[in-house]
């Protein structure tokens, strides 16, 4: 059986969320190539498990089953939190919010809109800076296009510059095809940062995937 975790090992498994402060990424200077596990490393949770390119665990999403289904914290492989995901409250539409590190009490870095845009079928969501509730066209920084189902989308920046890509995982020497729980996150250098990419994926699967309501 293929591995999909190669070098998991280097994960404790206590869940443990550390208190170092949340560190700051960057885009990165090269394509980066992720592999997505949608499933979470610890016993009676959902989440997201991502390892680099070299089977190193790199992001972990572990949302206990009977926790607050509105908030979502992304972690790097020692459980450092680097973004919170809240839903938005009050809002028309499936709108979130992403914070640095753990807390929500500072101001947004982002907010991520599902599209309602009807003469637009190929966009799914919206990023724009915050919580910036004006016009959305003079205001967008990332759009998503494609099928999530289908685990084909294309991130693109304010300059339509391809910035990510969601693809389906390919079995290698012909081995047994993955199913869309497994699949890549490509982030392509100085266009986006890593944990920003990683957040639209576990919004995308908010919005259309098996996590929505």
């Amino acid at each position: 059986m293929t591995k999909v975790y190669p070098n998991a090992s280097s994960f404790s498994g206590t869940g443990t969320i550390s208190e170092r402060p949340p560190k700051v990424l960057a885009a990165p200077e090269s394509e980066a190539i992720l592999t997505v596990w949608k499933k979470s490393l610890l016993f009676n949770c959902n989440g997201f498990t991502v390892f680099g390119s070299k089977g190193d665990l790199v992001f972990r999403v572990d949302n206990y089953m009977d926790g607050n289904k509105g908030e979502i914290l992304l972690m790097d492989a020692t459980g450092n939190p680097l973004l919170t995901i809240r839903r938005k409250k009050m809002s028309l539409g499936d709108s979130w919010l992403v914070y640095k590190g753990e807390s929500t009490s500072t101001n947004p870095l982002l907010c991520v809109r599902k599209s309602m845009n009807i003469l637009n079928n190929k966009c799914l969501a919206y990023v724009i800076p915050g919580d910036n509730t004006s016009n959305r066209s003079n205001n967008v920084v990332y759009e998503i296009e494609g099928s999530y189902s289908q685990r084909s989308c294309s991130v693109y920046d304010d300059r339509r510059r391809l910035a990510a890509e969601i693809k389906k995982k390919e079995a290698v020497n012909g081995g047994v095809a993955y199913g869309n729980d497994i699949f890549r996150l490509v982030v392509q250098p100085g266009h986006i940062r890593t944990d920003f990419a990683m957040a639209l994926v576990i919004l995308l699967d908010q919005m259309f995937g098996s996590s929505r309501r």
